[in-house]
């Protein structure tokens, strides 16, 4: 099954407006690299993988996601591309504004991406009209239930979760090097400064080798049923 037919909604304006009034999923990827064994727009494949299964599961509108975030981290590598804090916030607060005019209840982020700091600052800014999905309680509660062995600090990037996610959801997106691409950084002191690149020459962070199709189909199970607790989303904010 081809990845791409997941990443765009086929919706008509019919089918819009059947769902009018309805809770907004805005995926939120990046596209940077992401090892030698996943490709570079792993977090936005994973981010509408993640929206696709709660819309099966949900009364939900899901949207067309975006590819390109905060990856400054990783611009040590060919092919990352990066924009800006402020254009990224820029981008979501149009379009919370324009799924509200819309008629859609309001719009959750479902964030693929974990350098993408400044969209939890935009969600407590807007009092109640964002959220933010999955928060870091949401993924330690599926890796646990998930059997993951490696913790969210030592699989930073292009690890167990990662990998084990798009070989149950994707599994010919990922590369035949991934048994043999482990590599230990748990200690990043300085990452937002010096890059990925001062602790990884792979840009692997983590151990993509004990990643299964299983686990992969579990943490996405327990991502669904952690997003049934989601607070309601205000209509006016506060």
């Amino acid at each position: 099954m081809d990845a791409h037919r997941h990443l765009l909604p086929m919706d008509t304006s019919a089918d819009a407006e059947h769902r009018q009034g309805r809770t907004a999923l805005l995926p939120i990827g990046s596209f940077e690299q992401h090892g030698p064994h996943l490709p570079s727009a792993t977090d936005t494949v994973i981010a509408c993988t993640i929206a696709r299964e709660i819309a099966a599961q949900h009364p939900v509108q899901v949207l067309p996601p975006l590819t390109l975030s905060c990856s400054h981290e990783h611009e040590d590598w060919p092919g990352t591309v990066s924009i800006s804090a402020s254009t990224l916030l820029a981008v979501v607060r149009d379009v919370a504004a324009s799924v509200r005019r819309s008629g859609a209840a309001g719009l959750v982020l479902v964030n693929g991406h974990g350098g993408n700091y400044a969209l939890g600052n935009a969600v407590q800014e807007a009092r109640g009209e964002l959220a933010l999905f999955p928060g870091p309680s949401d993924w330690a509660a599926a890796r646990r239930a998930a059997g993951l062995e490696t913790s969210a600090d030592a699989d930073m990037h292009a690890g167990e979760v990662e990998t084990s996610i798009l070989l149950h959801a994707h599994p010919e997106l990922v590369g035949p090097g991934y048994a043999d691409a482990d590599h230990d950084a748990e200690d990043r002191p300085h990452l937002l400064t010096l890059g990925l690149r001062a602790y990884t020459a792979s840009g692997v962070v983590g151990r993509p080798s004990l990643a299964t199709a299983h686990k992969g189909a579990a943490v996405l199970a327990d991502l669904c049923a952690s997003f049934a607790a989601l607070p309601p989303l205000s209509p006016r904010g506060g």
